[in-house]
């Protein structure tokens, strides 16, 4: 990934927080088929392992090799920035369309398992971790589900672990413009119905970097 450094992601809380509020990461691998791609949520687990698990048809874990290596791509907001959205450009008019975004990168070795235990641990977390933020006190939970039915579920998924060896990170949000220019950009992306992006680029204005 092309990364300039001015719009390098360096602050491990953010890098985390991107992470954590975009779980679902597209997953790269070169196998013996060529590249192949899957969508998986993931979380990162107290050891920074990413842990998720894939269904059992997924020719995933047939094609990729234990400790094979990976990149798993997490995705923020995004969104276009207009030329219009800034002042200057009455006075210069040099300014051209671009896109903000953020992104993160975390290359590691994958490894998948395939019992009950792994299993289990890895729908834990993920229930527990979104249910809570969906559900609160009334979070759903794997024993709220018939013993033989939950069993058969299981069965039917592989669970895997992605051990990070490198992550890189970035997030373009407009901060190497003139301060009027952020806040006009800030302003138009809100406007045009992207107010997450515009949070971003308004926090990352104040963070001063």
């Amino acid at each position: 990934m092309y990364v300039p450094e001015h719009f390098r992601e360096v602050d491990a809380a953010a890098i985390k927080t991107l992470v954590e509020t975009a779980p679902l990461a597209c997953v790269v691998a070169h196998t013996q088929d060529g590249l192949v791609a899957n969508h998986i949520p993931l979380l990162q687990a107290d050891d920074d392992v990413l842990i998720g698990h894939v269904a059992l048809a997924n020719d995933m874990h047939r094609l990729i090799g234990d400790e094979s290596e990976v990149l798993a791509i997490f995705r923020g907001s995004d969104g276009y920035v207009s030329p219009n959205f800034y002042p200057t450009k009455l006075e210069h008019h040099r300014h051209v369309p671009t896109w903000n975004y953020q992104v993160v990168h975390v290359y590691g070795t994958i490894s998948f398992q395939y019992d009950d235990r792994a299993k289990r641990a890895a729908v834990g977390l993920l229930t527990r971790t979104h249910e809570r933020r969906v559900n609160g006190e009334n979070a759903w939970r794997m024993a709220n589900a018939p013993a033989d039915y939950m069993s058969a579920m299981l069965g039917n998924i592989v669970a895997l672990r992605i051990e990070p060896r490198r992550v890189l990170a970035k997030s373009k949000l407009s901060q190497n413009r003139d301060p009027r220019d952020v806040q006009g950009a800030v302003e138009g992306v809100r406007s045009n119905g992207n107010p997450v992006l515009a949070h971003e680029m308004e926090a990352r204005t104040k963070r001063g970097d």
